[in-house]
């Protein structure tokens, strides 16, 4: 693989379920080591995208349309089932949102982390326990090796979201897909589960692509930022430039609904309207019925995205003459 080449290039990826577009010219890429944020409001699809990347989506009813999904120099999308579980696990892993509905309630935790040593590592199962138990340390789990035959009920929220993480972590993955990793968790443990994160990753050397909604957390944790709506990027950027001067109007309007942007006791300012589903989009940008700079080219013609460092998908972007 080229040293300069990205680790991760997601090329104008497109997905339809039941035979409408979900996914539309989705493109973006992680550099090996860098943090890529991907946000934007639910239903967007970012979700789509990881589950995308994982191959995980259900075919049928969704169906890769169009696009590239190269992971170090390879077509994920070429690759049979068998060559796809070699990785998934392995080289590319995922922490999914709801630790409670992915983890095995029949399985303890010690047996499903270990399970992805005996069948990528070719460990024994006593070696698979003994690392196990090192992983849960890792990931600060208290008593860690009395853990190992507890089952995800028998876990608090946090304790299940570490766990996922150690599963996640136990083969060292170049890359690892974080969605929305604190979901349902309150505010203390959400800070301790992402610094963790961040840790692991300068740690391991590994990169991440953390997909959420909270803006708080991007600015803090992510090396770019990925902005999604409905279906598309609108925006990418470095993360500070991106908050310094955002471009397209949606996420101009996302960063003034930030509650560290608006003085205390103050009302939050809100967008209007929602997100279109995917067979009302139109052909021009699709933030066009809820945008306050709208003009007819923007409900006629799809702005192309840009080029890099800035890339922005806008007819009428905020700061242009």
């Amino acid at each position: 693989m080229d040293a300069d080449a990205p680790l991760l290039s997601v090329e104008g990826l497109g997905v339809a379920m039941g035979g409408v577009a979900v996914l539309e010219d989705v493109s973006f890429a992680i550099a090996p080591g860098e943090t890529l944020g991907l946000v934007g409001e639910s239903g967007c699809g970012k979700s789509v995208t990881a589950l995308s990347i994982m191959r995980l989506l259900p075919e049928p009813p969704a169906r890769i349309a169009s696009g590239r999904i190269v992971f170090d120099g390879t077509d994920l999308l070429d690759l049979d089932a068998e060559r796809l579980r070699a990785i998934r696990g392995d080289r590319i892993a995922m922490i999914f949102q709801e630790p409670m509905t992915s983890l095995n309630p029949v399985f303890t935790i010690g047996d499903q982390i270990g399970e992805s040593l005996i069948v990528h590592r070719g460990a024994s199962r006593a070696a698979a326990r003994a690392e196990a138990a090192r992983l849960l340390d890792l990931v600060g789990i208290p008593a860690a090796a009395s853990r190992l035959d507890r089952y995800p009920h028998e876990l608090s929220g946090g304790q299940r979201q570490r766990a996922m993480i150690a599963i996640a972590l136990a083969c060292k993955p170049r890359l690892l897909i974080a969605d929305e990793p604190t979901t349902a968790l309150d505010v203390t443990v959400q800070a301790q589960i992402l610094d963790l994160i961040a840790r692991l990753r300068r740690e391991l050397g590994m990169a991440v692509l953390l997909i959420t909604h909270d803006l708080g957390v991007v600015a803090e944790f992510c090396d770019r930022v990925a902005v999604m709506y409905a279906g598309r990027i609108v925006e990418e950027a470095p993360a500070a430039a991106l908050f310094a001067a955002p471009g397209h109007r949606y996420t101009e309007a996302l960063l003034r609904s930030m509650p560290a942007a608006n003085a205390p006791g103050r009302e939050l300012p809100s967008i209007p309207g929602s997100v279109p589903p995917p067979a009302a989009r139109g052909a021009g940008c699709a933030f066009a019925p809820r945008c306050g700079f709208v003009a007819p080219r923007c409900r006629a013609a799809l702005p192309p995205l840009g080029a890099p460092p800035h890339r922005l998908r806008c007819w009428h972007p905020a700061g242009a003459a």
